[in-house]
């Protein structure tokens, strides 16, 4: 059942409503706490950048010759609700593909980000410290760390755009 917008639930909606690669309706709930949120009636009806690799874990990465991009998909944020804190690694830690970098802190969970290569940190987005929430409005984009890759067969692993649209698909049932 849909319920009216106010003009806050207007405002953050125009925000999400900004990014142009995820396909969405919002849906307005309420809390028990009288708190509005902003889910999306079909977290399934996104559509994920083509030239990302993706895990199973839900974190993305975007490859330019031996660098990568790492951020969380649109599908983990929407997931997790509003997202209050971030913790990352420093530059020069060594990532090993498959284990835990850090972590999210959301109104609903706190959630451990794994890394999908082996490597080293090379960049940090500092700007999460103080708006973490930058992830929600953007989380196609939203990079949280930069990595120099050691072992670039490691993407091979990875999932596709489609095949992660599927997996997310078959995860919630849809």
């Amino acid at each position: 059942m849909r319920k009216a917008f106010n003009a806050e639930d207007a405002k953050v909606a125009q925000r999400c409503a900004k990014h142009p690669k995820v396909v969405f309706q919002l849906l307005v709930t309420r809390s028990c706490a009288g708190h509005s949120t902003i889910e999306r009636e079909n977290p399934q009806d996104m559509t994920y950048p083509a030239n990302y690799k993706y895990t199973k874990e839900h974190e993305w990465i975007d490859v330019d010759g031996k660098f990568g991009t790492v951020g969380i998909t649109d599908y983990a944020q929407n997931s997790l609700g509003d997202i209050v804190f971030v913790e990352l690694p420093k530059i020069g830690d060594a990532l090993e593909a498959g284990k835990i970098f850090g972590s999210v802190e959301s109104v609903k969970a706190v959630s451990d980000l794994f890394s999908p290569v082996s490597g080293t940190v090379t960049a940090v987005n500092e700007d999460l410290v103080s708006a973490p929430e930058r992830i929600n409005s953007d989380a196609n984009t939203t990079w949280m760390l930069k990595v120099e890759l050691s072992d670039a067969k490691q993407l091979d692993a990875l999932l596709s755009a489609a095949d992660y649209e599927k997996f997310t698909s078959e995860e919630t049932g849809h």
